[in-house]
C-alpha cells in the first residue's frame, strides 16, 4: 500500500513538472484576458471584442486546428470567426479522435493547450520582422537557458533581469519612432486578447493530462523514471517558461493599455 502511494506521488510531481507551467500560465493569461475584455468593452463596447477577434480569434483556433491534425485527429467542423453567441464563443473546432490510440488521446492535451504556443509563435514571427532586435535578445535568453545546470536564487534572479531587459528592448524609444511597431503593438494585443484558454479547451486538455499521468504511473510501475534526469527537467521548465514569457509580457501589457482606457474615459 505504501509502494502505490509513493508511486501516485512520485507520478503526480513528475505530471506537475512536465505540464504544470503549461496550465499554470494558462490559467494566468485566462485571468488577464478577462481583465482587458472587460475593460475594453466597458471602453469601447462590444465592438471591442470583434476588433481583437478579427485576428487574435482565427489564430485561436486555428492552432487547435492545426495540432489536432498533427495528432491524427479528424476536423468534423470549424469556425474561425463569429459573433459571439450567448456563450461568448466567437469561434470553434471540432475534431473526432480514435480512443483506442494512447498517441491520440494525448493529443488531446496539446490540442487543448495549442492556443497558447500558436499565439507565442504568431507574436515572434511579427518580432523577428518588424522589431528584429527584441527577437534576437529573446533568442539569446532560450539559448542561455539551456545552460542552466542549477536552479538557484541567482539563476532565477538573472532570469528575471532577463526578461525585464527584453521589455525594455521591446518599448525603447528607437521603436516608438519606427512606424511598423504600431502594427506590431495592435496585432499582439489582438492575439494576446484571445490567446488564453476557454472552458472547453480546458476541459479537453485535461483529457490528454490524464492520459499522460497514467503513461508516467506505468513508467514508474516498471522504474523506468530513473532515465529521466532532473537537469533535464529543469533546462525543460526553464525553456517552456521562457517561451511562455512572451505570452505573459504581452498580456500583462495588453491588460495595463486597457485601464489606461478606463482611466482616460
Amino acid at each position: 500500500m505504501t509502494f502505490m502511494i509513493e508511486l501516485l506521488i512520485r507520478t503526480c510531481i513528475e505530471t506537475v513538472y512536465l505540464t504544470g507551467m503549461i496550465v499554470l500560465v494558462g490559467l494566468f493569461l485566462g485571468v488577464l484576458r478577462n481583465n482587458s475584455i472587460r475593460n475594453f468593452q466597458r471602453r469601447f463596447g462590444s465592438k471591442a471584442l470583434m476588433i481583437t477577434g478579427l485576428i487574435g480569434v482565427p489564430i485561436h483556433e486555428l492552432s487547435h486546428a492545426i495540432v489536432a491534425l498533427l495528432f491524427g485527429h479528424k476536423i468534423t467542423k470549424i469556425k474561425l470567426l463569429q459573433k459571439p453567441d450567448e456563450n461568448g464563443v466567437m469561434g470553434y473546432v471540432q475534431h473526432s479522435y480514435n480512443q483506442g490510440s494512447v498517441y491520440q488521446q494525448i493529443g488531446n492535451f496539446f490540442t487543448g493547450i495549442a492556443p497558447i504556443f500558436g499565439g507565442v509563435f504568431s507574436i515572434l514571427a511579427l518580432m523577428r520582422y518588424i522589431i528584429p532586435q527584441a527577437y534576437n535578445k529573446f533568442i539569446n535568453i532560450l539559448v542561455k537557458s539551456l545552460h542552466v545546470t542549477v536552479l538557484s536564487k541567482s539563476t532565477i534572479e538573472g532570469i528575471i533581469n532577463s526578461y525585464s531587459g527584453l521589455v525594455k528592448v521591446i518599448f525603447s524609444l528607437k521603436n516608438f519612432e519606427n512606424p511598423y511597431f504600431y502594427i506590431f503593438l495592435f496585432i499582439s494585443i489582438c492575439i494576446s486578447s484571445h490567446i488564453s484558454l476557454s472552458s472547453a479547451d480546458i476541459k479537453g486538455a485535461f483529457r490528454g493530462l490524464s492520459i499522460i499521468f497514467l503513461i508516467l504511473f506505468m513508467v514508474n510501475i516498471l522504474n523506468l523514471s530513473k532515465y529521466i534526469l532532473n537537469l533535464d527537467l529543469i533546462r525543460y521548465n526553464i525553456l517552456i517558461t521562457g517561451v511562455l514569457m512572451i505570452a505573459v509580457i504581452l498580456s500583462t501589457i495588453t491588460f495595463l493599455i486597457s485601464l489606461i482606457f478606463i482611466r482616460i474615459s
